[in-house]
């Protein structure tokens, strides 16, 4: 009994104090956050853009949160003239999301942990460009998730990609083009399972 009440605390402490550390870090960092924000575990943000975050965000990078995602840090990036959007109702466990262009996520997304979100390559895929310094080729493109969908743990979204609402992306995969509305997809490259 006394255990279960000393674990209760610890989780307890452990998700408040980051939650009020990292809305401090926000404030600074110019970052909007709606009500009810949790954080617990390990966060890397940067913001040189324009960074939104709506109610009842949840983002998990802690074992006692959420097992799943203990093992990874969660990273949010937003560079200078890009966007970042996280809906309402939102669970994120050790997500490494980036944008360089636009990544929006809408209501009640769900992303499991060890996710990557990115809307760019990076580097440009010409070798004599990525040579240079700075390289000036990169290619971004907006990255959407719509209200609703499921990202499996472990999986990534590339640059342009849109997941419909409602979809189920399988744990694993990598998605480069775009998934309609109510399907199933899994795989690398991600491909049409079902309807859901």
């Amino acid at each position: 009994m006394l255990k279960r009440i000393l674990k209760t605390i610890l989780i307890f402490v452990t998700v408040d104090i980051n939650t009020f550390f990292v809305k401090t870090i926000f404030r600074l960092l110019n970052v909007k956050y709606g009500k009810k924000l949790k954080v617990s575990g390990k966060l890397f943000v940067r913001n040189n853009g324009a960074f939104k975050i709506g109610d009842n965000v949840t983002i998990n990078s802690n074992v006692s949160a959420n097992p799943s995602g203990g093992p990874y840090k969660s990273v949010l990036v937003v560079a200078r003239g890009a966007s970042m959007t996280i809906g309402n109702n939102v669970g994120v466990s050790g997500m490494c999301a980036v944008a360089q262009n636009s990544i929006t996520i809408e209501n009640d997304v769900m992303i499991g942990s060890g996710c990557c979100i990115y809307d760019t390559d990076f580097h440009s895929l010409q070798f004599e460009h990525r040579m240079n310094k700075p390289d000036m080729h990169i290619k971004t493109k907006p990255v959407k998730i719509c209200k609703g969908a499921f990202i499996g743990a472990r999986s990534i979204i590339l640059k342009g990609v849109t997941i419909g609402e409602n979809s189920v992306i399988g744990a694993g995969s990598i998605v480069t083009k775009n998934v309609p509305e109510n399907e199933i997809w899994a795989g690398n490259p991600a491909r049409f399972i079902k309807k859901i």
